[in-house]
This record gives C-alpha cells, sequence and structure tokens, in this order.
C-alpha cells in the first residue's frame, strides 16, 4: 500500500486542496493531510478546529486521514511509511519555494519523493489567505470552501454584539 502525506497548516482548507487531495488518491492508496504546527503563523482556527473542518471536508474520499504534525514533513513521512510528500503548485511563482523545498527533503531523506500535483485551474488562484480575507469583509466564500467551512468563517467573523 502506497502512502503519501499531505502537509500544510489549511487555514482554511479550500476547494484547491480537496482537489489536490483526490489527485493524490487517484496515485496512491492512503493519503495522510499533516496538519503542521507552524509557531511562525498565527492561524484564525485553531489546530482542533482545523482538523476538525479537514476530516469533515474529506469524509467522502476514501484513503484518507488527518495528522497534527510538529517538525520536518520527511521526518513525519519517514515515521508514517509514507513513500511521498505532496505538494501543490498553483502557478509559476510556486514552484520556485517548492523546489527548493523538495531538494532539502531529497538531502534528508533519499527515500522520500515530492509529488507536485495542480490543481484543476479554476482553483489556481485559490489560497487561504483570499478565503480569510474574503470573509473578513463579508464577501461570499461559498465558491472557495466546503459548506462546513463557510459556516465556521461566518462564526470567526460574526460582529460582537454588545
Amino acid at each position: 500500500m502506497k502512502t503519501a502525506i499531505y502537509p500544510g497548516t489549511f487555514d482554511p482548507i479550500t476547494h484547491g486542496h480537496i482537489d489536490v487531495i483526490r489527485r493524490a488518491r487517484m496515485i496512491f492508496d492512503r493519503i495522510i493531510v499533516t496538519l503542521a504546527k507552524n509557531p511562525e503563523k498565527i492561524p484564525l482556527f485553531s489546530l482542533e478546529e482545523r482538523r476538525e473542518l479537514i476530516q469533515l471536508s474529506v469524509e467522502d474520499i476514501s484513503g484518507v486521514e488527518v495528522v497534527d504534525f510538529d517538525g520536518l514533513s520527511v521526518r513525519f513521512a519517514e515515521m508514517a511509511g509514507a513513500v511521498a510528500i505532496i505538494r501543490g503548485l498553483r502557478a509559476v511563482s510556486d514552484f520556485e519555494y517548492e523546489f527548493q523545498m523538495a531538494l532539502t527533503n531529497r538531502k534528508l531523506s533519499a527515500n522520500i519523493i515530492t509529488v507536485f500535483l495542480m490543481p484543476h485551474e479554476r482553483f489556481t488562484y485559490l489560497n487561504s489567505n483570499i478565503v480569510r480575507e474574503v470573509a473578513r469583509l463579508r464577501g461570499d466564500v461559498s465558491p472557495f470552501v466546503p459548506a462546513c467551512v463557510e459556516e465556521a468563517l461566518k462564526k470567526k467573523f460574526e460582529p460582537v454584539v454588545r
């Protein structure tokens, strides 16, 4: 059984992320969405909220699980028995950073490969930062995220009633 990990902060998960998960699932038997704890980022959603939103968003995709991790993705991949790290590429601008990370991971573990997957073109402009900003400004995020994420964003940005 071939396993791959798909690391990220997923703050929040978007249709673009889900599309990459579906594509990865066509290649690998098992996908572990590895929810990163990144001390350099202050997420909108807590780790527990993000885990729950991801689980709800991928519940219809078999062979996918969600796990928290802290540390190097390549080390987690080794511990999980994965053969690959999945990375999504939306635009050419993503490539340079992702290429550097892939080469670094290859140096750290020659047994783990990086697989770059592009989401469907209708999601290439989409990222979590854009979704959070649209939600903060009370815009319609329904084209960008699953309904559970849309509801969670609405709750996060509800006006405080005094």
